[in-house]
């Protein structure tokens, strides 16, 4: 494969460290790199050397004659003053990039929600983002550097992203370099990971789940006093392993390898062991929405939603902004009231809420680490053993210095890491998560993940980071449509439903759309309505499903109570439960298959 860049020997030096010591690297057509490293480690230093905005105080990069370079990164850069289309196309005439299909994908993938003719200076800052995103994507650059391009961007807009990136080029054309802290992104789009630690940069082969692998290969081999960051790589391997097949089937993850390393490592949950502490704390209610209705008028957010949230339930909850999600999580919390249906709660529930604008920490801004947590409790219980505060703040990456510093000079992933401490040292046993990957970079929250895996409570995690959702939650719903929806397929179903969705529903109105019109592009044809009798039958048998649907959803809640209350030395029993409970989430997947094409149906 062709050169396209160099570095060499590159030193960067600041006052109070050394940044990077004689780091080589190079970059060559169809390299796709993804950055990994500890927050403050370097790594958008690296990219800007690398793309040219900062010098190093020795060393070089070279670029092949004719190589272009282009970069997102974290700093806003698009003046107030311009509107959004010409931030993005400039002055290029209009059936010159309406006919080019990569920009109206990029048009549709991540401004479609954005009037053409708004400043920039109007728009939120995610907008802003998305729009400088935009910006760079339509343009035909040999190597991209983005750092952190997924942020505010939901599930969708990823899984675009991904998609789009992976089929920009070919597979010999071409280069990518990305830092994020998104481990689904990274997985799917990176062949190589590079590490950035301790002033160097670290090569490793394949995504985030082969360099996992090889980490963990090379602390064992190593020998060094890094035991416990060791086991807590292995256990997120494990998780690799078993609960996402998909990803260990990538090319060079060697598998043999993998089996071995995780052979004596158990699952990252005790399902069981988690519903049986969870009951015996929460009792067998926690929170019953049944028939609600929320609406801001002149808008329904939610209609006849039913949700009976067992003890021990880990679900993620998925939804565009502006679905509902935030009503809904409000209605279980008891901050939102409905307008019609009825909300119970258990006598014992105790809710708390890991928000995204840290107010548990607005009164201790003054406060030393030590005497903030010092103030909570004396012990807590994690895996079956007691803890001090202390090992807790050591699990979550605190070092002794960090213990004495004032919790206003914290970073904001160290404030984020306390704050879940800070709540978790409360003891509730229904906890909530909004967003809770805000600033934390991927050794952090593999940390994270480790603590809330013998946490015994009922968990109900809002997140557009797909690997999260996925690693501590075990069923996801959707609010579709002001509905609440489950997901027996996770977040590939969300997605496919997503994207049936905006197939049928009308034009976009912002610049895919003014895209789509000055390209002349085809409007897909609906499904032919029904009329007469069969839309009466179709209308009747989807009045049967909802009714099933509901009543097959009651034995699933009742099965799982079935479980957590069973002897639990009895396997055979256990086994039977078990299956008894798959055949009902396969009733429920196939009732939901045949809901979803009536409905369409009956909208055609």
């Amino acid at each position: 494969m062709a050169h396209l860049l160099g570095a060499e020997s590159l030193h960067l030096e600041y006052p109070t460290r050394t940044v990077f010591d004689s780091v080589t690297l190079g970059l060559a057509e169809g390299d796709r790199v993804g950055v990994v490293g500890r927050n403050g480690d370097g790594k958008s230093t690296l990219l800007q050397l690398l793309a040219g905005r900062i010098e190093p105080d020795s060393g070089r990069v070279t670029r092949r004659r004719g190589v272009t370079v282009g970069m997102l990164d974290q700093r806003d850069e698009l003046p107030s003053q311009l509107t959004v289309g010409h931030a993005i196309v400039g002055d290029r005439d209009e059936h010159l990039w309406a006919g080019d299909p990569r920009v109206r994908d990029v048009l549709a993938g991540l401004v479609s929600d954005i009037r053409w003719e708004a400043t920039i200076g109007e728009l939120s800052g995610g907008q802003r983002r998305r729009v400088a995103l935009a910006a760079l994507l339509v343009h035909d650059h040999d190597i991209l550097f983005l750092d952190e391009p997924t942020n505010h961007l939901d599930l969708e807009g990823v899984a675009w992203l991904a998609q789009h990136l992976k089929g920009r080029w070919s597979p010999a054309s071409g280069a990518l370099v990305v830092v994020t802290h998104d481990r689904w992104f990274l997985d799917e789009v990176s062949t190589t990971t590079w590490e950035v630690h301790d002033g160097i940069v670290e090569p490793f082969e394949g995504g985030y789940a082969a360099y996992v692998l090889q980490r963990v290969e090379r602390d064992r081999m190593s020998s060094l006093a890094e035991t416990k960051r060791q086991n807590l790589m292995r256990k997120e391997l494990a998780w690799l392993r078993r609960g996402a097949p998909a990803r260990t089937s990538k090319p060079k993850f060697r598998m043999d390898a993998a089996a071995t390393l995780i052979a004596d490592e158990p699952p990252p949950r005790d399902t069981v062991e988690l519903t049986t502490l969870a009951t015996s704390r929460l009792g067998k209610d926690v929170v019953d929405l049944i028939d609600v209705s929320v609406s801001y008028p002149p808008k329904t957010v939610l209609r006849d939603v039913e949700w009976r949230i067992a003890p021990g339930e880990r679900t993620g909850i998925l939804g565009v902004n502006g679905a509902g999600k935030s009503t809904l999580l409000g209605l279980v919390a008891g901050t939102v009231k409905p307008d019609s249906g009825t909300v119970k709660r258990g006598k014992t529930v105790r809710i708390a809420t890991l928000t995204q604008q840290l107010a548990e920490l607005d009164d201790v801004q003054d406060e030393r680490v030590s005497a903030v947590v010092a103030g909570k409790r004396t012990t807590y219980l994690a895996g079956g053993k007691e803890v001090t505060p202390g090992q807790l703040l050591e699990r979550l990456g605190f070092s002794n210095a960090q213990l004495s510093t004032p919790v206003k000079d914290l970073s904001g992933g160290q404030k984020r890491r306390l704050q879940l401490l800070l709540i978790l040292l409360d003891e509730p046993n229904v906890l909530i998560l909004d967003e809770p990957t805000n600033d934390l970079d991927t050794d952090m929250l593999a940390a994270m993940e480790d603590l809330l895996d013998s946490w015994p409570g009922t968990l109900l995690v809002v997140s557009h980071d797909r690997y999260l959702l996925e690693r501590v939650t075990d069923q996801q719903y959707a609010v579709l449509d002001g509905r609440l929806r489950h997901l027996p397929g996770g977040v590939d179903e969300y997605l496919r439903l997503r994207r049936a969705e905006s197939a049928a529903g009308p034009a976009p109105s912002g610049a895919a759309g003014t895209a789509a019109v000055a390209a002349g592009s085809a409007t897909t044809p609906s499904a032919p309505a029904l009329s007469g009798a069969a839309l009466r039958a179709a209308e009747k048998e989807l009045s049967a499903l909802d009714r099933r649907l509901a009543k097959v959803g009651d034995q699933v809640a009742a099965k799982h109570e079935q479980l957590a209350r069973h002897d639990q030395s009895d396997y055979v029993g256990l086994g039977r439960l078990t299956e008894e409970l798959r055949t009902l989430e396969g009733e429920i997947a196939d009732l939901e298959t045949r809901w979803l094409e009536l409905s369409e149906q009956l909208e055609g």
